[in-house]
């Protein structure tokens, strides 16, 4: 193991809804003729359902229904660049090369040439279609050429600031580049002990690298880098002040990246505020995956709907399922409930501590589990290969939620299913 020295210049421093109109409701639910699992009942076109997070929101329950689309060879994306090609470092070549990586996404396809061009650039982009490598990539060939600088990722949630630090290390391995992660729920006197020395790159929730500001143990005016990842998430979860306060820090001449899923007025506004003359780079299809075959559970009265979810768990294709609660106390509940039953299961949210929850998550993505019950902690941002279903116990809060749940399925060209129980 390499040592790091105290040398840095910072000193102490980073988817035709598929419902039938009328009828008669026998509640439950069946397997379909594509695999997939449909309520009997009809779905009502005029009722709405909904809770509402300190507003008052509604959703239609048909935006629950929409049958997956198999992608054809027609619809598959031809990459200007393949990794070989991109002007980057060879050791980081050899390292993406040995990672697997031939073909970029469409927004590595073009974000990395634009990021090493030096512009502020914007992205829009679907959850899961590999940004994280889009910016890390060029951002290392920038570190490796300009031995002084320094960048600062910004994200919304720990687990995302974890699994961007791990996706990091692999591509920097044997470079002597160096990564402090810095995010609540974590022992704060190890990263400020960390923070003294060479960090490259500092990645972190908004609230701890605040904290860390005002400490005096990071100081922004040496990152000249900034990296704002699901911004409109942050946006959403009122980190727009911490946001401000961190760019106030940091030196006007600096470059900006920033990605976002939607392009709200909202975001705008901080694009305009944050960027200077960004390149535009979207690669947005639609509001939900094709691969994800959408339906509804709808509840009878009488139903108990715990057992309604163990009749569905019990299903041989429901191997590697991530259900979303509403509620820290209702996710730990029903994963205990869960384990009661017989269940492999595993539960993330706020009230767990930080090591809990990544044993919850390293053993929900090694298979050691069957079952991840979480609350929307989890519904942004993390890579969790081969869920085969999301099934959302409780209904989300948001439409934009319900997207970004149903997200953590049908990844990489596979095909999954999401189900939403409707009472």
């Amino acid at each position: 193991m390499e040592t790091r020295t105290n040398n840095s210049p910072q000193g102490r421093v980073f988817r035709k809804p598929n419902f039938k109109s009328g009828g008669r409701s026998h509640g439950g639910f069946s397997r379909n003729t594509r695999g997939g699992y449909s309520s009997h009942a009809p779905v009502s076109r005029g009722k709405r359902v909904g809770f509402g997070r300190g507003k008052s929101t509604q959703i239609d329950p048909s935006r629950f229904i929409n049958k997956a689309v198999a992608v054809t060879p027609a619809s598959v994306f031809v990459p200007e660049n393949q990794f070989v090609d991109f002007a980057i470092d060879a050791r980081l070549k050899a390292n993406i090369i040995a990672k697997g990586y031939v073909l970029p996404t469409p927004i590595q396809d073009k974000a990395i040439p634009a990021v090493l061009s030096g512009a502020d650039v914007v992205g829009i982009a679907n959850t899961g279609t590999g940004k994280t490598a889009a910016f890390l990539i060029p951002l290392i060939h920038k570190i490796l050429t300009q031995p002084k600088e320094n960048v600062l990722i910004v994200v919304p949630t720990r687990e995302l600031a974890i699994q961007i630090e791990q996706e990091l290390q692999g591509f920097i391995t044997g470079m002597k580049l160096y990564a402090t992660c810095v995010v609540g729920g974590s022992p704060i006197g190890k990263q400020i002990r960390d923070l003294k020395y060479r960090n490259e790159f500092v990645i972190g929730t908004p609230g701890r690298i605040k904290d860390l500001i005002e400490r005096k143990v990071l100081n922004l005016a040496f990152f000249k880098t900034v990296v704002l990842d699901e911004a409109d998430r942050m946006l959403d979860m009122g980190f727009v002040n911490d946001m401000r306060f961190m760019m106030a820090q940091m030196p006007r001449d600096r470059h900006t990246l920033f990605f976002s899923a939607t392009l709200s007025p909202e975001i705008q506004g901080l694009i305009k505020e944050f960027l200077c003359d960004p390149i535009m780079i979207s690669v947005k299809t639609q509001d939900t995956s094709k691969n994800v075959d959408q339906d509804v559970i709808r509840l009878k009265a009488g139903d108990d709907k715990l057992d309604v979810l163990h009749k569905l768990l019990t299903q041989k294709e429901f191997n590697k399922v991530l259900i979303f609660g509403r509620t820290k106390h209702g996710v730990e509940k029903l994963s205990k409930n869960l384990t009661q039953r017989g269940f492999m299961a595993e539960a993330i949210h706020g009230n767990k501590n930080q090591s809990g929850r990544q044993r919850a998550l390293k053993l929900f993505k090694e298979n050691r589990v069957q079952i991840l019950v979480a609350t929307d902690v989890a519904a942004r941002g993390l890579d969790i290969n081969n869920v085969s279903h999301v099934i959302n116990f409780d209904i989300p809060a948001t439409y934009e939620d319900y997207v970004h749940r149903i997200g953590r399925t049908g990844r990489a060209g596979k095909m999954g299913t999401a189900l939403t129980f409707i009472a």
